[in-house]
This record gives C-alpha cells, sequence and structure tokens, in this order.
C-alpha cells in the first residue's frame, strides 16, 4: 500500500512537472525559485540584512545632521524632509526626531564615520550576493580595493537618490493650488526613484557586462515590490508600534526593522534571479529529475564556472557569454 502511494505521488508530481515545463507563467516562476535555493540567497540576504541594520542609525544620524547644517535658517522645511524620511524607514520616525534634535558638527563627523563604514559593509554584501546570482567565477571578481571604490561610488549615488527621494515625497506636505500635482509627484515618484535605484544597483554591483535591457524585469519587479514593502512597513508601524507598550515597542522597533530589511534583501535577490534567469534563458527546469531539462544542465555549468579561481583553468566560464551580446 505505501509504495503504491509513493508511485501515485511521483505520478503526480511528474505530470505537474511535465506540465509546468511546457508553460512558461510556470516554468519561470519555479526556476527563479530553484536558483534562488541553488544559490543559497537567504544566506546572503540575510548578510545584507545584517550590513544594512548596522548602516541605518549612523545614516540616520548623518541625514538628520546635514539638514541641521544646511536648512539651520530654515525649520519649515527641514521638518518636511524629516517627515518624508520618516516615512522611508516606518519604524525609526521617533528615532529621526530624536536625532534631529541632537545633531550637531559632532553628530555630523561620527555619522559620516559610521555611514562610510558600515553602508561599505552593505554595498560589498550586496555585490557578493549579485555576482553569485550572476555566477560570476571567483576569478573574476574585484579584490578588496577595487571592491572598496566601487562601493564609495555607488554609496555616493545612494545618497543622492535618498536625498531625492526625501525631496519629492515631501512634495506631499505643499499646499496651494497646485497641490493636487506635488500629491501626485510625491504618489508616483517614490516609484520611479526606486526603479532607477534598482536599474543602478543591478548594473554597478555585478563584475560582467549586462546590457540594460537585461536588467528591466528583475527592476520593474523590485521597485513595485520595494514601494509596496515602504507602504506595508509604515502600516505595521501605525497600527502596532504606535500602539505597543514602552518596553515591547523598543522590541517591536528593532524587530520590525531587521525584517523590513531583510524582506527588502530576499526581493532584491529575487528580482536579480529573475534577470539571471531571462538572460541566461534557466527555464525550464526540471522539479523531480533525472531526467534533467537542458536548462538544469545550463545551470549546474554555470554553478561549475564559478568555482574557477584563476583566469587560466581549463574550467570555461559561460556567464562571460552575457559580455558579449551586442
Amino acid at each position: 500500500m505505501a509504495q503504491s502511494w509513493r508511485s501515485l505521488a511521483t505520478a503526480t508530481v511528474r505530470a505537474v512537472d511535465k506540465y509546468q515545463e511546457g508553460h512558461g507563467w510556470l516554468a519561470v516562476p519555479w526556476a527563479v525559485v530553484k536558483k534562488f535555493g541553488e544559490d543559497s540567497a537567504t544566506n546572503l540576504a540575510g548578510l545584507i540584512a545584517y550590513h544594512g541594520l548596522l548602516s541605518v542609525f549612523p545614516l540616520l544620524l548623518l541625514f538628520a545632521a546635514i539638514l541641521n547644517v544646511v536648512l539651520q535658517g530654515d525649520p519649515a522645511i527641514r521638518e518636511q524632509l524629516l517627515a518624508a524620511a520618516a516615512r522611508d524607514f516606518p519604524s525609526l520616525a521617533q528615532y529621526v526626531t530624536a536625532a534631529s534634535a541632537s545633531a550637531n558638527g559632532t553628530a555630523l563627523g561620527i555619522g559620516l564615520a559610521g555611514a562610510l563604514w558600515a553602508g561599505l559593509g552593505v554595498t560589498r554584501a550586496t555585490e557578493r550576493a549579485f555576482n553569485s546570482v550572476w555566477d560570476v567565477p571567483m576569478a573574476d571578481r574585484p579584490n578588496f580595493l577595487a571592491a572598496q571604490v566601487r562601493g564609495l561610488g555607488l554609496l555616493g549615488l545612494l545618497g543622492a537618490t535618498a536625498i531625492l527621494s526625501t525631496a519629492v515625497a515631501a512634495l506631499g506636505t505643499v499646499g496651494g493650488p497646485l497641490a493636487p500635482v506635488f500629491t501626485a509627484v510625491a504618489v508616483v515618484g517614490p516609484l520611479g526613484i526606486n526603479f532607477a535605484l534598482y536599474m543602478l544597483a543591478f548594473q554597478l554591483l555585478t563584475n560582467i557586462h549586462v546590457p540594460w535591457r537585461r536588467l528591466m524585469p528583475g527592476t520593474a519587479l523590485g521597485a513595485l515590490g520595494w514601494t509596496a514593502l515602504q507602504n506595508l512597513g509604515a502600516f505595521y508601524v501605525q497600527h502596532e508600534v504606535t500602539h505597543a507598550s514602552a518596553v515591547y515597542g523598543s522590541f517591536a522597533v528593532v524587530i520590525g526593522l531587521l525584517a523590513w530589511i531583510y524582506l527588502g534583501a530576499q526581493l532584491t535577490l529575487i528580482a536579480a534571479e529573475l534577470n539571471v534567469v531571462l538572460a541566461q534563458h534557466l527555464w525550464p527546469r526540471t522539479v523531480l529529475g533525472p531526467p534533467r531539462t537542458e536548462a538544469d544542465r545550463r545551470a549546474l555549468a554555470l554553478q561549475v564556472a564559478e568555482a574557477r579561481r584563476q583566469r587560466d583553468s581549463l574550467v570555461p566560464a559561460p556567464a562571460e557569454e552575457i559580455q558579449r551580446e551586442p
């Protein structure tokens, strides 16, 4: 009886497998999920979340200190920008206000040093994750110094993007006859900024040349998902954290922030995996196997090539094929 049930279960799974292999709307998501597991992307997302949590508070202190110095004579605009920043980091609204009240020249220096140290940790972890997702051979990955320079450049772009996003979000508080226009820009603008942010991150933190068009599907998925995650975080704070006790509220902020960053990291890697699956045509993938599909064999070859640690190794590097596309 047990044997017959196992045979029936196997036959059912193989029938479902055969069906998904013949339908792209199922085959592509399954290929993304399978490659996500093969790349141990959950662990990579955890590393990004760890460095992200460390970077939030120094970046917050740096942002508040810069606003206090630059907008010292215009407290109204400063408060609008701080409120917009609090919406971008929904778990930290009260800490944004506290940082603004205590920020000064010393805070600016401490925030700058802490932001650079923690921010470089985030860029290094993200770069490592993207290179693993694209199966970039170890021999072709940047050395420590090159990674720091690339990370500093991206941090500058991210900082400019964050300031722009905060300024756009602050437009929602502007009154007057053009208030509806400003509100519409404040709603739609962050989505466009998130789109640009994902596109730049995917391009700059992957150590092979990927044509811009190959990044479009994952960029769209990441931008939509991240915007939804920001709104979800604001809802969580409004309905849970603000009504919590003093002790529970502190735990809720830390746990909620960590979970929020971790979900964002997982979303980002899923979006990156989608780009790889479509660009390298790594679908359909089998559920059980063998027999394996051609995409299964190609994915295995990419994993083998990723382990290449010397440029003159005889192990091929299929991931480099993406560089020769027009």
